[in-house]
């Protein structure tokens, strides 16, 4: 009997901390320990054009919330008088908001917003500041959001506007919104930038590989000297090379560290067999870990030649294709 308790009790406590979790993850806030942490929860949707919407002080109580990805033409409904390009069903304009708060913590960090994808013609807000336009709608992008962020108990409150009025613009169904993940990343102000991590494979043949690595560095603090240590693993997490290098950064800039690594007997990626390499950054300053990101590569080589085709791995490779 005793063991049957303690197991309804071990049940019961297990749902609970699940219970925990997902409630902070739908608070919205943004929890530190992450470089990157999801920002798809609690947003405030109002389908159609408002004046005034991108202020901090704008009343949205009667918006609905949501979480995004979301698309609100799926939610309309089908129409001749609508375009193919939403596969009959309406566009128009949106507008999402979201409020947050940040930690007194969070004073000396680096903040970033990244959306996935916005159909289309975005624009964005941070506390009132506009931050830019995106025009396009299927490419990522970011904004840095660290000039004005409040912290502490101030909030903190982000407007999207979405303009997809021209709908017929494209030969597929798009939809119309945030139709893709949002992110924030919280980063020291020593930190590897944005997609600053470039990785190519100039020289590979069966014995080796040379690995190049071009890593984007920021500084938005004092003068340091600070050491960059990028390592490679292999696909079951075993390091197959690493480099080292110092820099004594200068304030507020940025610089490009081009590192070169051997690899032998590399695994080599191909159609039948997509072998995936990571390269591990991180950002020192003497001891300390300043930053960490990881980027995944595969290892292959390929060649055009203007009478046989294309050529991957030294293999003959047929393209196949239409024109659309």
């Amino acid at each position: 009997m005793m063991i049957k308790y303690l197991k309804s009790a071990v049940c019961l406590l297990f749902v609970f901390i699940i219970f925990i979790c997902i409630s902070n993850i739908y608070a919205g806030d943004f929890h530190s320990g992450s470089r990157k942490s999801s920002f798809n929860f609690n947003w405030r949707f109002h389908l159609g054009d408002v004046t005034g919407a991108e202020n901090p002080e704008f009343n949205d109580s009667g918006w609905r919330t949501l979480n995004v990805p979301h698309d609100w033409s799926i939610e309309g409904k089908f129409s001749s008088q609508n375009a193919s390009g939403t596969g009959y069903l309406p566009g128009g304009i949106g507008w999402y908001r979201k409020e947050f708060k940040l930690p007194e913590t969070d004073k000396e960090k680096h903040i970033e917003i990244q959306f996935d994808a916005v159909y289309d013609n975005s624009e964005v807000w941070i506390n009132g500041h506009y931050l830019g336009k995106r025009p396009y709608g299927f490419i990522s992008f970011y904004y840095d959001l660290t000039p004005y962020l409040n912290f502490g108990s101030k909030k903190n409150v982000i407007a999207v506007r979405v303009d997809h009025s021209h709908v017929a613009d494209s030969r597929w169904y798009t939809g119309s919104g945030i139709i893709r993940n949002v992110w924030l990343y919280k980063t020291n102000k020593i930190h590897i930038t944005h997609w600053g991590t470039y990785i190519t494979t100039p020289v590979v043949n069966k014995e080796s590989a040379e690995v190049r690595i071009i890593t984007k560095v920021e500084n938005a603090s004092g003068n340091q000297l600070i050491t960059l240590k990028s390592i490679i693993k292999d696909p079951v997490g075993k390091i197959a090379g690493s480099a080292s290098s110092n820099l004594q950064f200068q304030p507020d800039s940025k610089y490009k560290f081009d590192q070169k690594i051997n690899v032998k007997n590399p695994a080599l990626w191909s159609l039948d067999k997509p072998v995936i390499y990571s390269v591990i950054s991180e950002v020192y300053n003497a001891e300390k870990l300043l930053d960490t990101d990881t980027t995944s590569f595969g290892i292959r080589f390929f060649m055009f030649d203007a009478d046989d085709g294309f050529f991957l791995n030294g293999k003959s490779v047929i393209i196949k294709g239409v024109c659309l």
